[in-house]
């Protein structure tokens, strides 16, 4: 009953908030049209609950430079200030409210990572797919990109144990905040955080 009620609010608060933010919507895609070209949105394919393939949609925040060889240059070099500014302010995600719509997502829950990571997952880690990913989560609330891959998905796993709407709203609560402080958006060194290959010591 109370995962019916976790849905219906999502459907609800994303249909209203994608007819409010229609105009921001339409003016941030100009601007990344402008600023990094085509195409507008960014879109790759994520694992969401019970590891079901999803595409996820951003608004793009990096250019596509080339180093010599051909290649893309490392993920530091090619964010914008423009992309930048939307990840500070999150304003690159407003287009997974299509994906909340949709079903893919909900507004809380474990962010929904890389494909590749399926395999990397130890048995514990991997039960954050236990429950739809989402906009914002409790690892987000709890130092977002500035923690390890082990505290954040010892924070997923936390939160699908002790799921509940009275947590779901103050998550939500928590994380106007984190955005109104711009805490945690990358990790040091990083556009965002490096990539997960794995826990030391690991046996799937």
């Amino acid at each position: 009953m109370k995962f019916s009620v976790k849905r219906v609010f999502d459907i609800i608060a994303s249909l209203v908030l994608i007819i409010i933010a229609f105009p921001l919507l339409i003016l941030i895609g100009v601007l990344v049209r402008i600023k990094l070209g085509s195409p507008v949105l960014f879109r790759q394919e994520r694992p969401g609950k019970q590891n079901k393939i999803f595409m996820i949609y951003k608004f793009r925040t990096m250019n596509n430079r080339m180093d010599t060889n051909g290649n893309l240059q490392p993920d530091k070099a090619r964010l914008t200030r423009f992309g930048s500014l939307l990840r500070k302010t999150s304003m690159d995600e407003l287009p997974e409210l299509f994906n909340i719509l949709k079903g893919d997502m909900s507004f809380v829950g474990p962010r929904p990572l890389l494909v590749q990571y399926l395999t990397r997952y130890n048995s514990d880690q991997i039960r954050r797919h236990e429950v739809r990913p989402g906009l914002t989560g409790w690892a987000q609330v709890n130092g977002r990109n500035a923690i390890t891959w082990e505290e954040k998905f010892d924070l997923d796993v936390w939160y699908v144990d002790n799921w509940s709407l009275w947590l779901d709203l103050k998550i939500i609560m928590k994380t106007i905040l984190v955005v109104l402080k711009r805490n945690g958006i990358n990790a040091e060194g990083e556009a965002t955080i490096g990539e997960f290959v794995g826990s030391k010591g690991d046996k799937n």
